[in-house]
């Protein structure tokens, strides 16, 4: 009786025992060593996890830039600093780092600027405003509808809405591209944060259409580009862009602008 149940007993132990073994081998055998600057970028990265390198989170970039799968300097909300940080992790010249970005929205259209086609009553959501005929209630067609969509999209709380406008505070912008998805009219973009002439106006129209239209836009009459010492700024497709590679500040372009659409922001 009592050999009848020991032997199923120690068949299945003794089964337990080589499956374990096997196991362990198997883990060891197989078992994927982590590279170690993974966790010490990790460690130097802020952990804000929004995105903006591109990956799911801190890890996921953190993972990447151990394998040389991403630039030392893509973390928007680290900016130089935390490049410099990676750089020394990674035995790189930390020297060699990015200026930090942030978000800025190119527009300048203002309640007691841009003329209204009509008085919008529906959803608060900028997407659903551009989808009327006249793309929102602006007759300017490239103006911020400031129905909040960019701001809703910031998880940072780095946008308010101001005179009908979106505004960006650059000092909570972590330049995640959030916004930049989530508006309609293309008007955000990622620009250095050590730059601060900027043109608030994203209108392709001729000079007399905007001029109609909004009082603060750009007219393409390129006086700032007439007048810049560096070439730092030019008109392309009726509307003024600054090469900030180039651009001094010199604020020529910033006091020449007649509308006023070239402003230094603070």
């Amino acid at each position: 009786m009592l050999e009848s149940i020991l032997i199923p007993v120690l068949s299945i132990g003794g089964l337990a025992l080589v499956l374990g073994s096997l196991l362990g081998f198997s883990t060891k055998k197989f078992a994927v060593e982590e590279d170690p600057n993974v966790e010490r970028i990790r460690n130097v990265l802020p952990g804000s996890n929004c995105g903006g390198c591109g990956f799911a989170g801190c890890a996921g970039f953190a993972e990447a830039v151990a394998r040389q799968q991403a630039a030392y300097s893509g973390c928007p909300p680290g900016g130089a600093i935390t490049a410099g940080r990676i750089a020394e992790t990674m035995g790189l010249d930390p020297s060699v780092t990015t200026a930090k970005k942030v978000a800025f929205i190119k527009c300048n259209g203002r309640e007691e600027s841009v003329k209204r086609n009509y008085i919008y009553d529906g959803p608060k959501s900028c997407v659903a405003a551009s989808q009327l005929a006249t793309g929102g209630n602006k007759t300017c067609s490239y103006s911020c509808i400031g129905l909040e969509s960019c701001k809703n999209a910031c998880l940072f709380d780095a946008i308010i809405i101001s005179g009908s406008i979106a505004e960006v505070d650059s000092k909570k912008c972590t330049a995640c591209g959030k916004c930049i998805a989530a508006c309609p009219k293309n008007l955000i973009q990622m620009v250095p944060d050590n730059s601060k002439v900027r043109v608030l106006c994203n209108s392709k129209d001729i000079g007399r259409l905007v001029r109609r239209n909004c009082r603060a836009g750009c007219i393409g009459c390129a006086i700032c580009q007439k007048n810049c010492p560096e070439a730092a700024i030019t008109v392309k497709d009726n509307i003024a862009c600054v090469d900030y590679d180039k651009c001094t500040m010199c604020m020529i372009c910033v006091d020449k602008c007649p509308t006023k659409a070239v402003r230094l922001l603070r």
